[in-house]
């Protein structure tokens, strides 16, 4: 990879804000919330009180996996300075309360590793028992319902929480796994969480959210942030509100011993950030930041710096519509057996996604008492949807873009099966919003879409689809292409065509009718050398071939060498045993008195 200069370059307007964050700053700048701060002022502590934490219903646990060993690794010599250090930390921590002498079997080495402003950071080795540790299954917040509880509110804060460790009791009966060691020769236990335990973020996590339950509806929380939201209610106005949302959030942060960090918290503001993305009244934007650093990255020289990119871009493929259609010709270069020669149409692809970036839309944030509709389309190689609805001012604004490539199956689909995967993906995609939501609209230009469910004649697939439909309350209405520019632009995009970019035969649709029924349509097809409807057989087998692991495994069970073993990953080498191929179906054999099972890709059209 290509070394790129580091210059210095302008603090973010979130890094200013953080940086002029003070008692002083909140009041000279006449900020509402100074005098309710203040008298929480508790809860923004310069540093966190030295006192063993509160018990707040949530505790750390550290499950074993059955059959788990002590861990007790060897506690290597050190310097007699880091030696010190570790004395001294952990003496500071016994007048806390936060640890005691230990009799427990287990062990943990303890080192030192030196901090950037001097001295030293105490580290525990706990690698043997985070191995032996059960991952924990806490639920994370999702992204998307954070933001969309933020619908209708004017008025925001940011409240950054410091980090959870030492802040949490441990389970007592997992205290002794606990037990680290120092070169003194000293076996401590920690009566709190430390750092370096797995699954401590999701504990951390679960205790805010746990404390924060009854606050909820206009203070979501995500591990270590608090974002509070508010809007006129009554004769109160926002401000006023807001002012009392916040208060009520501070007094279950003093109740419960949870501390912020003032410098990085932002009150009553019009605008603030969440989880990567700026949330305001007018909905939500993608964070410059994330795609300045996308538009000003030079053009890529090799695979990993194209893979590299791209996994940037993809986390604002939201903002953007059609992205899938503007980074086919960049994901094919990617694809294994492929050479990477970068060509015009590359560039030209890796230009247009970042045009698309720079120009990202303002995103409404969904409104539950607005209903909604939704835009699909279908080319021969990609297919778009949009979520929207009509904000206050009767202005048509989009919720959400999402889109993707065609696999190689799907791209022999009848144009009119191509539209329907076009439709069931754009249900799948916004299932939160529509499942169960009164009648809504679905806009297509495939005029026949209006009565294909109704049609006596259904194909294998569309016979599947139908009953997927069943659990969506929707009408269907034609809008031609030349109306319907949002959903058109999409999933076509000129110059991306697969049978230019990849050199691919695909069907040609220029001539179909879009007024004529599936039955129609599906008879016309033999006209095009296409291959009839694919069986539910001949779907997985075809499905092999787009899945990560699935297809090295088939190459290999096809023409086993040194060469298509090695390109599996190490676990898959371990287990290729229990794969063989009937005719062209994988299957899988859990044990060797169990009966084979046929392997099905993970789909969602399977």
């Amino acid at each position: 990879m290509s070394s790129r200069p580091k210059s210095a370059e302008p603090k973010s307007a979130r890094e200013e804000c953080f940086a002029a964050q003070s008692w002083e700053s909140l009041k000279a700048s006449g900020n509402p919330i100074y005098e309710t701060a203040r008298v929480f002022a508790v809860v923004f502590p310069d540093k966190i009180p030295a006192d063993l934490p509160a018990d707040r219903g949530v505790r750390h646990e550290i499950d074993l996996a059955p059959g788990s060993k002590y861990c007790v690794p060897r506690q290597w010599p050190l310097p007699r300075d880091q030696v010190k250090a570790i004395d001294d930390f952990f003496e500071g921590h016994r007048q806390a309360g936060h640890v005691c002498e230990s009799i427990s079997p287990h062990s943990s080495p303890t080192f030192c590793v030196k901090k950037a402003t001097g001295g030293w950071r105490i580290v525990h080795a706990f690698n043997k028992l985070n191995d032996a540790t059960i991952p924990a299954q806490t639920p994370i917040p999702r992204k998307d319902m954070v933001l969309d509880s933020m619908s209708g509110s004017i008025i925001y804060s940011a409240i950054d929480l410091t980090d959870g460790f030492y802040q949490i009791l441990m389970r007592e009966s997992e205290i002794p796994l606990t037990a680290v060691s120092t070169t003194s020769g000293m076996l401590w236990e920690w009566l709190v969480m430390p750092q370096g335990l797995k699954n401590a973020p999701a504990t951390f996590n679960r205790m805010v959210f746990h404390v924060l339950r009854p606050l909820r509806d206009f203070a979501p929380s995500y591990f270590d942030d608090i974002f509070v939201h508010s809007r006129a209610e009554g004769d109160l106005s926002a401000v006023e509100v807001h002012v009392r949302h916040l208060r009520q959030v501070f007094q279950v942060m003093r109740e419960n011993q949870l501390y912020a960090n003032l410098k990085k918290c932002v009150f009553c503001a019009p605008e603030i950030p969440v989880l990567g993305c700026y949330v305001s009244k007018n909905g939500v934007r993608a964070d410059p930041e994330k795609i300045s650093s996308i538009c000003s990255w030079p053009t890529p020289t090799s695979p990993t710096e194209l893979r590299q990119w791209l996994g940037l871009a993809n986390y604002l493929h939201k903002y953007t519509k059609d992205y899938a259609g503007l980074i086919q010709p960049l994901s094919s270069l990617l694809k294994k057996g492929v050479t990477c020669l970068w060509r015009p149409e590359h560039q030209a692809a890796f230009d247009s996604v970042k045009k698309s970036l720079a120009s990202a839309p303002i995103l409404m944030l969904p409104d539950d008492s607005k209903p909604f509709h939704v835009v699909c389309d279908a080319s021969d190689f990609a297919i778009g949807c949009a979520l929207m609805q009509f904000d206050d001012e009767g202005r048509e604004r989009v919720v959400s873009y999402q889109s993707r490539q065609m696999k190689p199956a799907e791209r022999n689909y009848p144009v009119h099966d191509k539209e329907l995967l076009a439709m069931r993906y754009a249900l799948i995609k916004f299932r939160v919003y529509l499942l169960g939501e009164q009648t809504f609209a679905v806009y297509t230009d495939h005029a026949s879409l209006r009565t294909a469910m109704k049609s006596p004649h259904l194909s294998q697939r569309m016979a599947r689809w139908l009953s997927f439909f069943a659990e969506y309350n929707f009408v269907v209405h034609y809008k031609p292409g030349k109306n319907n520019i949002l959903a058109d632009a999409l999933s076509r995009r000129p110059g991306y065509d697969p049978r230019t970019v990849l050199g691919r035969q695909v069907i040609d649709d220029e001539n179909e009718d879009d007024d004529h029924c599936a039955v129609c349509i599906a008879s016309g097809i033999n006209l095009t050398n296409v291959s009839p409807e694919m069986d539910l057989r001949d779907e997985i087998v075809a499905a092999y071939a787009d899945d990560a692991v699935y297809a090295g495994i088939v190459a290999y069970l096809r023409a086993p060498s040194d060469e298509t073993l090695g390109a599996l990953s190490c676990n898959t080498r371990n287990q290729i045993d229990r794969y063989h191929l009937d005719g062209d179906l994988l299957c899988y054999n859990i044990d060797k008195f169990d009966a084979p099972r046929v392997v099905v890709p993970n789909d969602d059209d399977l």
